[in-house]
């Protein structure tokens, strides 16, 4: 079985720290491969992201081809909306039967995972790796079996909302987004 490390996201755009995570995790060992899946519409939020679908794609592409073990994947975009994981990942498995996939979240988002639709199944029938973010602890000693809290993951503090309202307000966001992303960015006057 290939281990595949599913990481959704709005990915609106998708910066460096979500770069770094999956390079990361894409080389650690866990996996054998992590991909990178820009979620439709997530049930948690109230509005859908700023662009398009084969926009949010086309930039995850380009982290992809930077990382290695990274695939951007628009698997999630042929699926109905909302975009609720547990659905996304019964496909995935129904349609890549010779992969194990394990879902990576944030611990921001472990702390609210209950209201999440299905969580109980996905943590039973796929598992979880979940990344730290500063702010979130969480004691790795009171989750299930099948959760493992990654040690060691470097961290950031970039937000996607930071960087948008960044581009609309004319500041430089070099550092803050891999080159060829903020490259397509401008191209395509994405977040003016």
């Amino acid at each position: 079985m290939i281990r595949t490390a599913i990481f959704c996201g709005s990915f609106d755009p998708v910066h460096t720290g979500h770069a770094i995570l999956a390079n990361h995790v894409a080389q650690s060992g866990l996996v054998d491969e992590l991909w990178l899946m820009p979620s439709r519409v997530n049930p948690l939020k109230t509005s859908a992201p700023p662009v398009a679908d084969s926009h949010r794609l086309e930039m995850c592409s380009l982290v992809a081809g930077k990382c290695s073990g990274v695939v951007a994947s628009d698997f999630e975009q042929g699926l109905p909306v909302p975009s609720y994981t547990y659905r996304t990942l019964s496909c995935l498995k129904e349609a890549y039967p010779d992969r194990k996939f394990i879902l990576l979240i944030g611990s921001d988002n472990w702390l609210c995972f209950s209201q999440w639709r299905d969580h109980d199944r996905i943590i039973s029938e796929f598992g979880l790796l979940i990344y730290p973010r500063p702010g979130y602890e969480i004691d790795s000693v009171t989750l299930p079996p099948t959760v493992t809290l990654l040690e060691d993951v470097p961290q950031t503090l970039v937000s996607s909302t930071f960087i948008r309202n960044g581009l609309a307000a004319g500041r430089n966001m070099n550092f803050l987004l891999p080159s060829g992303v903020l490259d397509y960015i401008k191209k395509e006057r994405l977040y003016e």
